[in-house]
């Protein structure tokens, strides 16, 4: 008889960790239930109930994941820079961020997070996120201000254009403003 393997706590955490960023990317915070993300995860309600106190607590986790992940991307694409100048870390950081949200998941749930910072918490979680980008982006490259800004704005424009499908668009409004960017075909969620 093979002997049964229980999940760990943590395990289960990143499960429905996981399934809130794909929940929420579909539908957005104010329409995804608790139990929908539940369903998703395979895990009853009152157990997701028993690890986030809320929605609003399940939400916040599935943005810190989200962020935590494209720092994990920017640090690919920095490493696999080809020298150490700044130009050259920011250029492989931004093919790393146009690699990651090729994955809509990821793309949307930022999208619905910015719809959504009327909730104090929210609102506080996303600054936050911003904050560490702009903060790791600028301390990992070591390009100066506007550049670090301009690094930010072209990732805010790439999340627009991938969201609008422009890169599959022939019409001459989207070449000039997907003209040099980095992309990658998007995986649609199944």
């Amino acid at each position: 008889m093979k002997e049964r393997v229980l999940s760990t706590a943590e395990e289960r955490r990143g499960a429905v960790v996981s399934s809130a960023i794909a929940s929420f990317a579909r539908g957005g915070f104010h329409t995804v239930t608790i139990a929908e993300v539940a369903k998703h995860a395979g895990i009853s309600p009152a157990y997701v109930s028993k690890l986030f106190s809320s929605k609003t607590q399940l939400f916040v986790a599935a943005l810190e994941e989200c962020y935590r992940r494209i720092v994990d991307a920017l640090e690919r694409g920095a490493e696999a820079s080809e020298d150490d100048s700044p130009d050259a870390v920011l250029e492989a950081m931004a093919a790393a961020y146009a690699a990651l949200i090729a994955d809509r998941d990821l793309l949307a749930i930022q999208v619905h997070a910015q719809s959504a910072t009327a909730d104090p918490v929210i609102a506080r979680t996303v600054r936050q996120g911003i904050a560490e980008l702009t903060e790791y982006v600028s301390a990992r490259s070591r390009a100066d201000g506007p550049a670090v800004q301009r690094f930010m704005a072209y990732g805010q424009l790439c999340h627009l254009l991938t969201a609008i499908d422009a890169f599959d668009s022939d019409a001459a409004w989207a070449e000039t403003l997907t003209e040099g960017m980095h992309h990658m075909p998007a995986r649609r969620p199944s």
